[in-house]
């Protein structure tokens, strides 16, 4: 064998193992594009799923808040009537504060008069008593 026929055969080995190497790589590829396959198809399903229950969910809450509106629109529509209690309630505490103060203020009147009466009425028995 000449050198140009030992240098092609090396050649030839050379290529023969790139391409072996190629075949191996190009498989292992293939299984790999394979199972992120599997696996976009299972995320697909499980959104698909998650989806699903989620409008279910989206479903529920809606009706949860309509509910939890009609019953804050009842309260309020109640607490409503009761502002005319509480004002009635202001005005009694009102009437009683002015009544204590008219109260007191006839109690002061009538204790001073009666020490001025009692002084006077008094005076007026030891005058009766001294002119009889």
């Amino acid at each position: 064998m000449s050198g140009g026929e030992i240098a092609a055969l090396i050649a030839a080995i050379a290529f023969a193992v790139l391409v072996l190497g190629l075949c191996y790589v190009l498989f292992k590829v293939a299984n790999v594009v394979k199972e992120l396959n599997t696996t976009i198809e299972e995320a697909n399903k499980s959104l698909s799923t998650i989806t699903k229950d989620a409008d279910h969910l989206l479903i529920e809450v809606e009706g949860l808040l309509n509910k939890s509106n009609t019953t804050l629109d009842d309260v309020n529509g109640k607490l409503g009537l009761t502002d005319p209690l509480f004002r009635a309630i202001g005005d009694l505490g009102e009437s009683v504060s002015s009544l204590n103060a008219s109260t007191r203020n006839l109690t002061t009147h009538l204790s001073s008069a009666s020490k001025k009466g009692a002084s006077l009425g008094i005076a007026k028995k030891v005058s009766s008593s001294v002119k009889d």
